[in-house]
């Protein structure tokens, strides 16, 4: 991929839930100064993945692998676990997931133009970066970005979900629900949970 030019968006998910790992996807867009920026915002109507339903959120995230099975895209996403965020921190979590993303892409760092949402910076080598507040919002390569990990995390919740019946976690996604506070309460913490989110119930691990 070397002497390409990549504008490439960052954006995370699941910063916030009591369970489940932190997922931070990498989404670059090849040339932008081709078609193709206009291409992903047209073909597969991207938006922020919090404005999105999970069905819709899934289909636009189908559209996405099509335009990476084409060669206009690229994408990456990984996970860092509840044990990691508990061990390390939540910001230090997202900072592994970021880095290990980008390295799946091995992009040379002096050909890529790099956008973040939030708080995000991506490794100082990357010359190149600006952090957006609400870039997902406004960005085509961070709400790409957005949609990857929040599908990538949803799934992994639904699939853990079979391990760990008690928690249900295909429905509420290891977020603060009052209904997942209740199944804590009533069947105590898994190896999914946050336990540093969950100090003043810990004792019951």
């Amino acid at each position: 991929m070397v002497g390409m030019k990549w504008l490439v968006g960052i954006d995370e998910a699941g910063r916030g839930p009591l369970a489940g790992p932190v997922a931070v996807a990498v989404f670059a867009i090849l040339d932008r100064s081709s078609t193709s920026i206009q291409k992903v915002l047209r073909v597969a109507e991207v938006k922020d993945s919090k404005k999105l339903s999970e069905g819709k959120r899934e289909e636009v995230y189908g559209r996405l692998c099509e335009l990476r099975d084409a060669g206009e895209v690229l994408f990456a996403c990984s996970l860092v676990s509840a044990r990691v965020i508990d061990k390390v921190g939540i910001t230090k979590a997202v900072k592994i997931a970021l880095a290990r993303s980008l390295q799946k892409l091995a992009l040379c760092p002096r050909d890529c133009d790099v956008r973040l949402d939030g708080l995000l910076r991506a490794p100082s080598v990357y010359k190149k970066q600006r952090t957006i507040i609400r870039g997902d919002d406004t960005v085509s390569a961070i709400s790409a970005a957005s949609i990857v990990a929040k599908v990538t995390r949803d799934r992994y919740m639904r699939k853990l979900a079979k391990k760990y019946p008690d928690y249900v976690f295909q429905k509420h996604k290891g977020y603060g629900t009052k209904s997942h506070y209740d199944l804590i309460l009533a069947n105590g913490l898994c190896a999914l949970h946050r336990r540093s989110y969950l100090s003043k119930i810990r004792t019951l691990a």
